[in-house]
């Protein structure tokens, strides 16, 4: 009966302890709450865009959100001199365009390709080309080195033909 007696008396402890943890006002002043509960950033975030009054102003950029710009000529560029290739993966956002593997035209070796545009200028620095033979061995160097070249010679083309327009 003892024993039963210590058991409930923990337990109600507990439970007590439990419970005043949970209070809504630990040790912050009133005057506190009701700074914090006047803030502008408390509560639904659609009521707290200024100027925003549709549903659809959350699909809208924000301020935070990174944009990077490629360039459009060495973009479609890439994928004209890499046509040869089959397209794995694109991503227009981060300029990365990720090739299978593929024979060249009058080549005899399957490559593979990675072609990264990191700029929006149109710029040798703004391009990078990685390559690779089905071994998984890399390319020479002056093989990229011309793929680069070939990109940026056809994307200069695409520049000079859009600038007529």
């Amino acid at each position: 009966m003892l024993k039963t007696w210590v058991i409930r008396c923990v337990a109600i402890v507990a439970a007590v302890s439990v419970l005043s943890s949970c209070g809504a006002n630990r040790g912050t002043s009133a005057t506190a709450a009701t700074e914090y509960l006047e803030r502008d950033d408390v509560g639904n975030p659609v009521e707290n865009q200024k100027g925003g009054t549709s549903i659809w102003d959350l699909f809208a950029p924000n301020k935070s959100d990174q944009v990077l710009n490629v360039n459009k000529y060495l973009w479609h560029a890439s994928l004209q001199t890499l046509d040869f290739l089959p397209i794995e993966t694109v991503d227009p956002f981060s300029g990365v365009i990720v090739t299978g593997y593929g024979v060249p035209p009058g080549g005899g070796r399957s490559y593979r390709a990675t072609v990264y545009i990191r700029d929006p200028a149109l710029d040798a620095r703004s391009l990078h080309v990685a390559m690779q033979t089905r071994g998984g061995a890399p390319v020479a160097a002056g093989t990229v080195k011309a793929v680069e070249e070939a990109i940026l010679t056809r994307a200069r083309q695409l520049r000079a033909s859009d600038a007529q327009f």
